[in-house]
């Protein structure tokens, strides 16, 4: 792997292996400066049956925006996704990444951002104002918000942080944050003693034990 593709995949915190940076440059889009990365997903063996005979067939380029510390300055990677067939069971296939959900051109990274914004007494305008997206993508990214993101029941961090914040049409929702690194846990529609029992009953005793403080 190159020391440029290291240099990029550090400066944007990207560790995905599949992922190779080949070039970046700045570009007017829409009459307003926007910095673009250029790179390639590559599939690596078969999603089907796991073979590495793979024969290729171009690409599929999604230009998905990115975390940027400037609102003034969006980021876009133009991601080139691998398209292959699978000589062993002929089964067609694009690579996927955990950069972007799929059929999405919003990162991931982004919509964590938006939804930590969102916990702050600020207007949804101002929050894609500043992520460079659409009311619309900051409301969806809300109403997912039913979709856990600690992927598991059999974990929960030690240090948790419980909050609530006022969404679409004004109504409270609930969010629990990991103590020591501030990501999201979990974000419920409501903010309800039920609906709070229910979700972290869920979890395993083992995972409830490792809960050593709860902030409000």
């Amino acid at each position: 792997m190159s020391s440029f593709n290291n240099c990029i995949k550090f400066d944007l915190d990207i560790k995905e292996k599949n992922i190779v940076f080949k070039d970046y440059f700045y570009t007017m889009v829409q009459m307003k400066k926007h910095k673009i990365y250029e790179a390639e997903l590559i599939q690596p063996a078969c999603p089907y049956c796991g073979s590495l005979a793979l024969l290729h067939n171009g690409h599929l380029v999604t230009n998905i925006r990115y975390l940027t510390v400037n609102a003034s300055l969006p980021v876009i990677i133009r991601l080139a996704k691998q398209r292959v067939k699978c000589r062993a069971c002929d089964h067609w296939s694009m690579a996927q990444s955990e950069l972007v959900n799929k059929y999405c051109s919003i990162s991931n990274a982004s919509k964590l951002k938006v939804l930590s914004a969102l916990t702050e007494d600020r207007s949804i305008t101002s929050i894609a104002r500043e992520n460079n997206v659409s009311i619309n993508t900051v409301q969806r990214v809300l109403g997912s918000c039913s979709h856990r993101f600690i992927d598991t029941y059999e974990y929960l961090p030690a240090h948790l942080a419980f909050d609530e914040f006022k969404g679409v049409d004004r109504q409270l929702h609930f969010i629990c944050l990991d103590g020591d690194n501030h990501q999201v846990v979990q974000i419920l529609r409501t903010r309800y003693k039920k609906t709070l029992l229910k979700y972290f009953g869920r979890f395993s005793p083992q995972a409830r034990a490792n809960v050593k403080t709860v902030t409000m």
